[in-house]
């Protein structure tokens, strides 16, 4: 009986995943039904942007799963530069909606529907991606170090939106083409003030995220007991200490 309350982590994801997934393949069966009726692969980026969204969450599990087996602590920090390093990819599909009412064959209400299924998947995965990487922090470093992993991972993830939408650099850049990020970023760190318009947005973004993750914690303090136990910590409710 002792093993049982072991198990609810466990399924805890799979039921956790399984959602996920299914949400996956609705957005893509609205997709498919577009292009069924429209004749066209329009919008079709959006299941490249969906695949990207859904590295950050398993790399998460990953870093769990590490921890919780006490694994080399260089390949927690492994795992961990690559889930902030995909992070950005999970929420960036919010900013898909600047396509909306650009490609013509389908009502304005349907592409509305299409684009927030696939971005607010995306958001919901990243979302459970850094409440997992959240408490393993906590877990390892204190509360205190979780939040603010928590709080600065939402922020450069603001910026990772602005520079994937913008300047069009992608996560797999920082290996492949650091020398152009790294100049975009330096001439915007030697001018701060100089582009309102990355201010409004950093801004902007930062809160929204900040906003849905607050959201999601607190609806998350009740799976509080599972998603601890991927931390490797072993409180169950109703048992005395």
């Amino acid at each position: 009986m002792s093993q049982t309350p072991n198990r609810r982590p466990l399924f805890w994801l799979l039921g956790l995943a399984a959602f996920l997934v299914a949400l996956s393949v609705a957005s893509v069966a609205l997709l498919a039904v577009r292009i069924d009726r429209v004749g066209e692969p329009a919008f079709v980026f959006l299941t490249w942007n969906l695949f990207l969204a859904w590295i950050p969450f398993v790399l998460a599990l990953c870093v769990a799963a590490v921890h919780r087996s006490g694994g080399p602590r260089p390949l927690l920090w492994l795992l961990g530069a690559g889930w902030l390093l995909f992070l950005p990819n999970a929420p960036y599909i919010l900013t898909d909606f600047i396509h909306l009412g650009r490609i013509g064959g389908a009502p304005l209400w349907f592409d509305a529907a299409l684009i927030g299924s696939f971005a607010a998947t995306g958001l919901a995965l990243g979302l459970t991606s850094l409440l997992v990487v959240h408490r393993v922090v906590e877990a390892r470093s204190g509360r205190l170090v979780g939040w603010l992993v928590a709080v600065g991972s939402l922020l450069l993830c603001a910026i990772g939106i602005y520079l994937g939408r913008y300047p069009r650099f992608n996560s797999w850049d920082v290996l492949t083409d650091p020398h152009s990020l790294l100049a975009v970023v330096l001439q915007r760190l030697a001018d701060p003030l100089g582009n309102p318009f990355l201010l409004r947005f950093g801004v902007l973004m930062s809160a929204l995220l900040l906003c849905s993750y607050l959201i999601a914690w607190v609806l998350g303090r009740g799976l509080a007991g599972p998603v601890a136990a991927l931390s490797g910590k072993q409180d169950v409710p109703g048992r005395s200490r």
